[in-house]
């Protein structure tokens, strides 16, 4: 009789989910905002005016009750695989706080940490950022004489972007999407993959120094959004026969000040600009979306169904992967992956496409801030 080796982690003692945060209540929209734009000199009036979108949901994002579906799914994962790896989550801006989750950590006796942050793509507000968290939080707690702080040490799993854990089911869903629509107009549907604007200059900027990712047009950002997009694309062609489906990348979520370029187009005006051409129908697909949070429920299933039927064009949109247990397994694979390259062993290195897999460590420059740099953990540039 065989046995199945025991995946091994080590040197890695637990894994830490590492999230936006959003708010669980009316009143917590606006100190969650404040939390958000801690610095900016935002009036609190003004940010409840911002955060008028949030009370048509109760005042509730559902990110957070999405990264509990999540945790689940992975410690399901773990335990069905015999990967003994505690998961715990902390998040930038909302309760439970990243510091308090890596106090709690800390004293539970943990001393090397892979970090899972529920961003794809290389930018700064996914990548850096939440390096910079990450080391704020734990200077903080050394400062402090947190137990165990001063001993503990953090990495961040590689962009999971171009895995098939996470491409194949944004494929599935995006079929399934199709599916919704009038038999009539399914065939003549455009796809138009979404995802977060951000200002030019740091789409220009992300990525590494001379990472193959980068490049026209764009920086890694709309490098690697366009790879999944070409790989979900030419997967429902195949499925669907239609071999010629039109389709483009386009960006919603757009907070930042007018006279600043952006990425565009918007999804509403895409909307608008393929129905004068004639589109028979549209699927939304949220390919730079990990979950079916604010941003998804808000600006795609409500602005955008909304300006889809002052149009009178038919939409409907692809589900995000979610705690979806494929992507939950693409966890697993990937913290065994980084465990074994740790250790010094050259473990397959699963990705779709022609960018390959991203690297382990963020070399030094990686989706550089455009002002205000901060020390940023887990990468070349930091010395624990």
């Amino acid at each position: 009789m065989s046995y199945a080796p025991v995946p091994n982690a080590a040197p890695y003692d637990a894994l830490l989910l590492l999230s936006f945060g959003g708010p669980e209540g009316p009143e917590d929209v606006v100190p969650f905002l404040e939390n958000v734009t801690r610095g900016r000199g935002i009036p609190r009036e003004r940010l409840a005016e911002v955060g008028q979108h949030y009370f048509l949901f109760g005042g509730v994002s559902p990110i957070n009750e999405q990264n509990r579906e999540l945790l689940d799914a992975l410690r399901t994962d773990f335990a069905g695989h015999g990967l003994d790896l505690p998961v715990y989550w902390g998040n930038r801006n909302w309760a439970p706080y990243l510091a308090d989750t890596l106090r709690e950590i800390a004293a539970a006796g943990h001393r090397r940490l892979l970090v899972l942050a529920t961003s794809a793509y290389a930018n700064y507000s996914g990548c850096r950022q939440y390096r910079e968290n990450l080391a704020g939080a734990l200077t903080g707690l050394r400062a402090e004489g947190a137990p165990g702080a001063e001993g503990l040490r953090v990495d961040l799993l590689r962009r999971f972007y171009n895995h098939p854990g996470f491409v194949g089911p944004m494929i599935e869903n995006t079929l399934a999407a199709l599916a919704e629509l009038p038999e009539g107009v399914r065939a003549g549907a455009r796809l138009a993959f979404t995802t977060h604007s951000i200002p030019t200059a740091l789409a220009d900027s992300s990525g590494a120094p001379g990472d193959p990712a980068r490049g026209e047009p764009g920086g890694a950002y709309v490098a690697q959004h366009l790879e999944v997009a070409r790989l979900v694309a030419e997967a429902v062609a195949e499925a669907t026969g239609v071999a010629d489906r039109p389709w483009e990348l386009v960006y919603q979520s757009r907070s930042g000040a007018p006279h600043i370029p952006w990425l565009e187009p918007d999804i509403c005006e895409h909307l608008a600009a393929v129905h004068a051409e004639g589109a028979e129908a549209v699927v939304m697909v949220p390919i730079g979306f990990v979950s079916d949070h604010m941003e998804v429920r808000f600006d795609l299933d409500t602005q955008a169904r909304e300006e889809a039927e002052k149009l009178g064009l038919p939409v409907s949109r692809a589900r995000t992967v979610g705690a979806d247990p494929r992507f939950a397994a693409a966890v697993r694979e990937l913290v065994l992956e980084r465990a074994a390259s740790s250790r010094g062993e050259r473990p397959e290195r699963c990705a779709l496409g022609r960018l390959g897999a991203g690297h382990d460590l963020c070399p030094v420059g990686c989706c550089p801030a455009a002002r205000n740099a901060a020390p940023a953990a887990a990468g070349a540039d930091w010395t624990d």
